[in-house]
């Protein structure tokens, strides 16, 4: 790749279009334009706050540790109604608004499915014009940038903020103590936690725009600030300079996201994250119950009987499971209310979204990590652990292995803190993310807590926003929509039902497929800009990006690829219905055999990629650097989208719907919301395959054998035998030994077991894609059944059923119009 221009040359190059402008270049203009927009945004903030604290309705905040918002110019111009008059402006002075756009860095602030489902649900919150607040950490260093060299992962610091974040505000007027480490000591007014240290929470704002409703929320992120005492008490006289450089280990709780995706690592500043986020948060909440009319910040309210009338919690995951002892300790230490009391509220106010059943994800803290950290939040633990046992005890009398599976600490060593029962015990609901996901966590990780209180246990299937993930992503298609439909399904995606009219009109069957084509000549072309990569174009663009891991089966994915290749090598003469297959997604830096795949695929497609006897039939393209902006660019390319992870695996997955959407169609197992998307259109309509999730607990029975496969599959035998010679790493043949060795040994995922089903099912795709009409009618049945998987749907569930508000259309009056 040539080296990037430096700002001098970027000026030379634009005053050379004939322009004198010396001094602007490309990112300077981002930035203008970043601002200009802005101004759009600040006066329906103001005004949208305002309303809040008129109205005062009850609030949503929707805690996460991560918030995956990806670049912000193009979805707010949109959200405004402002994008079309953006171009024009931006056209007139000479620059292209496309290329602006590609300047913005994306805000990586989350790892995967969880934190961009935050981001989704924040758009759908202000669209439904609910009163929401987003309540995460301002990551100085957001995910890390992936690079691929010699075929390996190489990450790199996202440093983001680098050239500063036109979104944000800071609001140190807001700014909050938050309390580590120290001691507890008895009063004769009850415990009080002493000698902590403190570092401060400061608010970084960033305005949240509805769907042209006039209303904009706000996400609130909080970053580390040393306080200017700090390390300078007496007992540190003297050392001046080394107190002062020391502010960093304060300051390093907001310094950098952790990386992993489906995978607990219990290090002390993770901890310290998650009560940072929680302790600001429920300050920052209480003041704003106390709090009256705008502007005003007296403290007013002064019972809190009402406050979970007023109040609403989402903690989304265990990450902010701290909010439970800690408005606890709030209400018990501070505010004086009894336990009783406090509980009531507490758990009233408190509901919990679980996002896996993986065992290896769930959040188990040592206590001795409490006891050092968070001495206090300890005790109120086990004061909530023992109420909650001798419950348990009462329904179920000398039951005590029970009581020891439903106790919030695990025995050990060391002892654990397992914080998903404290959030079940702790919250009044509690839900999964797809119907099939709800059922496990009932049957099987929550079951005994399902015995005692079924009620508590809910659904609420995944969604994702159709501003971004259809009119913001892929126009055209956005375009012949509302042609035939109107625009009202940007806001009502069940609409899109209406499209089923239309599935055998042959004009419309054209245009769905000539949207595609363009958008595939597109992405083509810019993986030839940016990679160097020539693809072929009227192959099929089958598509798996997400996260690497075991349980997501890119490894499957794999054996297929190379099941090809031997196919197209065996009968070099045959036709073959081409193929472009590419995998994407960052694998977290300490998960080895994630690294292992991505170097596997890379190796598989340097051998094929360079074979002549193959030419353009089979490409294999590893995506480097999978993000929100790349998703946006490949998802509306794709004619496959594959979601093959075991069944009983994948929570829901979002991606599978993003593809939906956009006129890919699904090879899939009957996993996740992947069950409900068959439901919707029918599984005729998607290519369904594999073990269902009782033919894998079966198989957990009998005992997985996969040599047995090994031996009966020839084509899996030579694949396997392949990769194990070293066929796809000729300079290291033993490089993937190991991979091999969990494959026939200790393969949790049971690749090989889906294996034939999966190859016979590409065989299907292959059949059809040759039919392009009639691919195209099961892409239109496809789209049109995607209205179930809204953002917008989801939210207004959560509204209704677990936060006791309404979504409401009311248009907020803009700034430009008096208020009544």
């Amino acid at each position: 790749m040539s080296k990037p221009l430096t700002d001098h040359e970027k000026r030379k190059q634009i005053s050379v279009r004939g322009i004198d402008r010396n001094v602007a270049t490309p990112r300077d203009y981002y930035f203008a334009l970043a601002h200009t927009v802005r101004d759009h945004l600040v006066g329906r903030w103001i005004r949208t706050q305002q309303y809040y604290y008129e109205k005062d309705p009850k609030r949503i905040h929707y805690l996460s540790l991560e918030f995956y918002m990806g670049r912000t110019l193009q979805n707010t111009m949109i959200n405004l109604g402002l994008q079309n008059a953006c171009d024009e402006a931006i056209y007139q002075l000479g620059l292209d608004l496309e290329e602006l756009e590609e300047i913005e860095e994306d805000a990586g602030l989350g790892n995967g499915g969880l934190g961009r489902l935050a981001a989704c649900f924040l758009d759908s919150m202000a669209s439904l014009g609910l009163a929401a607040y987003g309540y995460g950490i301002r990551y100085e260093f957001g995910i890390f940038n992936q690079k691929i060299t010699n075929g390996w992962q190489v990450e790199e610091a996202d440093d983001w903020l680098r050239y500063g974040n036109p979104w944000e505000k800071a609001r140190p007027e807001y700014m909050l103590p938050v309390h580590f480490y120290g001691r507890v000591e008895q009063t004769h007014e009850g415990p009080k936690w002493v000698d902590t240290q403190v570092v401060l929470a400061m608010p970084y704002d960033t305005p949240v725009p509805g769907y042209k409703n006039n209303t904009v929320n706000t996400m609130r992120l909080w970053s580390a600030k040393a306080p200017n005492d700090f390390n300078l008490q007496e007992f540190n006289v003297g050392d001046y300079i080394q107190a002062v450089l020391d502010r960093n280990l304060a300051e390093n709780i907001s310094r950098v996201l952790y990386p992993n995706d489906n995978f607990f690592e219990g290090k002390e500043l993770r901890l310290k994250q998650e009560y940072f986020v929680v302790a600001a948060t429920l300050q920052d909440i209480i003041r704003r119950f106390k709090s009256s009319k705008f502007g005003c910040r007296d403290p007013v309210r002064t019972s809190f009987e009402a406050f979970s009338e007023k109040v609403a919690i989402q903690l989304n995951d265990t990450h902010p499971a701290l909010a439970i002892p800690e408005l606890m300790r709030i209400l018990v230490d501070i505010e004086r209310l009894d336990w009783e009391k406090a509980w009531e509220i507490t758990t009233k106010t408190c509901a919990y979204t679980n996002h896996t059943v993986l065992p290896e994800a769930l959040e188990r803290w040592p206590i001795y990590m409490f006891e050092k950290l968070l001495p206090r939040h300890l005790q109120i633990i086990y004061e909530i652990n023992q109420r909650h046992l001798d419950r348990v005890a009462a329904l179920y009398p000398g039951d005590s292995d029970r009581l020891c599976r439903m106790s919030l600490i695990e025995e050990g060593n060391p002892k654990r803190i397992n914080m998903a029962h404290l959030c079940v015990v702790g919250s009044h609901a509690v839900n999964g993310v797809a119907r099939i996901h709800s059922d496990i966590v009932k049957t099987t990780v929550f079951k005994d807590f399902c015995d005692i209180e079924p009620e508590k246990f809910q659904n609420k299937t995944n969604g994702i926003t159709p501003r971004r993930w259809l009119l913001l992503c892929n126009p055209g298609l956005a375009d012949i929509i509302a042609e035939k439909i109107g625009e009202e399904f940007l806001t009502d995606l069940f609409q899109l039902r209406k499209l089923l009219d239309f599935v055998d009109d042959s004009v419309f069957i054209r245009d769905v497929a000539n949207v595609k084509q363009e958008n595939k000549l597109k992405f083509a072309a810019y993986l030839e800009s940016e990679y160097k990569v020539n693809i072929n174009p009227e192959s099929i663009f089958d598509i798996q990006v997400k996260r690497i891991h075991e349980y997501k089966r890119q490894l499957l994915n794999c054996l297929h690829v190379i099941t090809l290749y031997n196919r197209i090598k065996k009968e070099p003469n045959k036709k073959f219905v081409p193929r472009t297959v590419m995998i994407g997604g960052k694998a977290a830096p300490g998960y080895h055999m994630a690294k292992m795949i991505i170097k596997l695929f890379t190796s598989v497609g340097e051998v094929v990629n360079h074979d002549p006897v193959v030419g353009d039939r089979l490409k294999v393209i590893f995506l480097e650097n999978y993000r929100v902006s790349l998703a946006e660019k490949v998802i509306p390319a794709a004619d496959l989208s594959e979601q093959i992870s075991t069944a009983g695996t994948e929570a829901s997955g979002t991606g599978n719907m993003k593809f939906m959407l956009n006129g890919a169609l699904t090879i899939g197992t009957m996993d996740g919301a992947n069950v409900e998307m068959a439901e919707e259109a029918g599984e005729e309509n998607l290519f369904i395959f594999g073990m269902r999730v009782e033919d894998v607990e079966a198989m957990d029975k009998k005992g997985y054998n996969a040599r047995e496969y090994y031996e009966r599959l020839p084509e899996l035998k030579q694949v396997i035998d392949q990769i194990s010679a070293g066929y796809f790493s000729p300079k290291e043949p033993e490089l993937f030994k190991d991979m091999v060795n969990m494959l026939m040994n200790h393969d949790r995922f049971k690749v090989f077991a889906d294996y034939e089903a999966y190859i016979r099912c590409q065989e299907k795709v292959n059949e059809l894609y040759r039919n392009p009409k009639e691919w195209t009618k099961k892409v239109i049945r496809n789209i049109a059944a995607s209205g179930k998987f809204s953002s917008d749907r989801t939210i207004a569930e959560y509204a209704r059923e677990i936060w006791g508000v309404e979504p409401s259309d009311v248009k907020i009056p803009p700034p430009n119009e008096p208020r009544e």
